[in-house]
């Protein structure tokens, strides 16, 4: 069984769930939770009541039983529009820097922009969590391997012409083709493990993520999710996401604030097929669930 120590907190990969909670800076999140800076969100204000109550929500989550908090700065929902390297680190610096003297979780960063990552990284960050895999700013392996930062690959796809925007359940993804849908995953992850070898990152301090909802239809993210056990073949612990996710909303014809009980689900699901930790909005509902799955699941572990 092997391990991965953060920030003094050990996880011991395949002997529980780990639970991520979100906590978006954002003015733009798909799920509707973002907090962010009042400059971001066009407001007037200091700004010290939006980090209070981020700071706020991150203690709550650790208490509600996360076990690492994932900040970022940038909306990745499909059909968002990129921010700049300077909005960015206004939004996660802060932010970071406070929950790093207030809340005892490690901290991971979610960005694909190297100068965002090593500011993170002083600022009290522990883990870079990157939705390109490392291949959109190839200076980002080599900022977490000089840490000596863990690092989340997550396999992405997307693509803006493909997303289709729904005004009631937001933008999801058509037309996204694959040879195989697993086998291409797997060897484009591939592709981002080999770039965080090269960088000096050693293979215990690289967890993957598929992806979902990133360059993926509803049909492949749910097709995904039943056969995410196959990408434990890559030999390194695996990350799903699919909290609130649009493929959700589409099955249940649901928006994100009414997708708890298909996040449940969908969590339920990824950890029965071999998720070590899964990145979650709704903290203590995702908790419960996780604990109830494990005792299903790893009773014989």
């Amino acid at each position: 069984m092997s391990t991965l120590v953060v920030r003094g907190h050990t996880f011991h990969w395949g002997r529980q769930t780990y639970i991520m909670g979100i906590l978006n800076a954002t003015p733009d999140s798909f799920s509707g939770d973002g907090l962010a800076p009042p400059a971001a969100r066009g407001a007037a204000g200091s700004g010290e009541d939006w980090l209070v109550a981020a700071v706020e929500q991150g203690g709550r989550f650790v208490a509600q039983g996360a076990h690492l908090l994932d900040v970022g700065g940038e909306s990745t929902r499909p059909g968002s529009r990129p921010v700049s390297v300077d909005e960015e680190l206004r939004r996660v610096v802060p932010l970071v820097e406070a929950l790093a003297t207030a809340v005892n979780a490690p901290i991971s960063i979610d960005t694909s922009k190297a100068a965002v990552a090593e500011a993170a990284l002083r600022a009290g960050a522990s883990i870079v969590n990157d939705v390109w895999g490392l291949r959109l700013d190839p200076a980002i392996a080599a900022v977490a391997a000089a840490a000596g930062a863990p690092v989340i690959l997550m396999h992405n796809r997307s693509r803006r012409e493909q997303v289709v925007i729904d005004p009631a359940l937001g933008g999801h993804y058509v037309g996204a083709a694959y040879g195989d849908l697993l086998a291409d995953i797997a060897g484009e992850l591939q592709i981002s493990i080999d770039l965080a070898r090269r960088a000096g990152i050693p293979d215990s301090q690289i967890i993957l993520d598929p992806g979902l909802g990133f360059g993926k239809t509803v049909a492949q993210n749910l097709e995904l999710l039943d056969r995410l056990g196959e990408l434990r073949s890559l030999g390194h612990p695996l990350l799903a996401g699919p909290s609130r996710k649009s493929f959700i909303g589409h099955t249940l014809e649901l928006p994100p604030e009414q997708r708890v009980e298909g996040s449940a689900a969908a969590v339920a699901i990824a950890i029965a097929r071999g998720a070590d930790l899964v990145r979650v909005h709704d903290v203590q509902a995702m908790a419960r669930v996780a604990k109830m799955t494990d005792a299903i699941v790893r009773r014989a572990r």
